[in-house]
């Protein structure tokens, strides 16, 4: 069933997380193309300026720029205050923010590793919670999650950035069962890996993860993702390569799934 919101007159609203770049920034300019108004939230204003003015220019819809830290706990209820002015009520959500780091969890930065819980997790949760009852209310709308193929599976040298993923995917899946009485669509999208900043950030540049296995384009995986949602998808694993190994996961011993990610990360490397 083609969700309401897409057959609906009149204006459509979007908030995307994570908007600076990456998936984030094709998922603005693909929701651009398709008249949606938007609110685009990340860290990096100058960036988050720039896509904003570029999707305007290039398709005459309002964007706005709304900078924010999601891994600070105060900057949620920011905002929401923020959007509350601008009674902008949000018809889909886009969770795309997120990061991870690659290492051992021990040698790893324990506050940075909270981060990723904060920002992947906490910040996502929240998000959700407060815009599904105007979604609910209309009948109509929903959210799409950025998860992962990692969250499929344990992952050693990335064990906190996997966990999350994990969440983010059994959160998205079991919302989507609740809300389908509703009308509200929730998605989970679960790329494998994609040629964004992410690597650099995650340190991943010299990993086998980056050499060995094939990536996606930001763009590719943007339209993936929206297609599936537009269809209904719950799960959305984008790319064939992706797809078997998603579904190889149910097959393989999970002690032969911890050795394997460890070789791709390095995460058995001096020990």
């Amino acid at each position: 069933m083609v969700n309401a919101i897409f057959t609906r007159e009149g204006p459509k609203r979007a908030l995307i997380t994570g908007a600076s770049g990456g998936i984030g920034e094709a998922f603005a300019r693909l929701l651009a193309e398709e008249d949606w108004e938007l609110a685009l939230v990340a860290r990096n204003a100058e960036q988050l300026n720039r896509v904003a003015g570029v999707v305007h220019a290039e398709h005459g819809v309002a964007a706005h720029a709304l900078p924010a830290d999601l891994t600070d706990t105060r900057a949620i209820d920011h905002l929401a205050g923020k959007l509350a002015e601008m009674d902008f009520r949000p018809d889909v959500l886009i969770n795309n923010a997120g990061f991870g780091l690659m290492g051992r969890a021990l040698e790893l930065d324990r506050q940075e590793q909270l981060q990723i819980i904060d920002l992947n997790v906490r910040a996502l949760i929240d998000l959700t919670l407060r815009l599904l009852p105007h979604m609910r209310q209309q009948g109509a709308g929903g959210v799409l999650n950025v998860s992962s193929l990692a969250g499929f599976m344990p992952g050693p040298g990335m064990a906190v950035y996997y966990a999350s993923k994990a969440a983010v995917l059994s959160f998205s899946e079991a919302l989507a069962e609740e809300m389908r009485p509703h009308g509200v669509q929730v998605s989970a999208l679960c790329p494998g890996p994609v040629k964004t900043g992410f690597q650099d950030r995650a340190g991943m540049r010299k990993s086998r993860i980056t050499r060995l296995l094939p990536g996606h384009s930001a763009q590719r995986v943007a339209r993936a993702g929206w297609q599936g949602f537009k269809e209904g998808r719950v799960v959305i694993v984008p790319g064939l390569f992706n797809s078997l190994a998603a579904m190889s996961v149910r097959f393989t011993p999970r002690f032969a799934l911890r050795r394997m990610n460890a070789w791709l990360t390095g995460a058995h490397r001096g020990r």
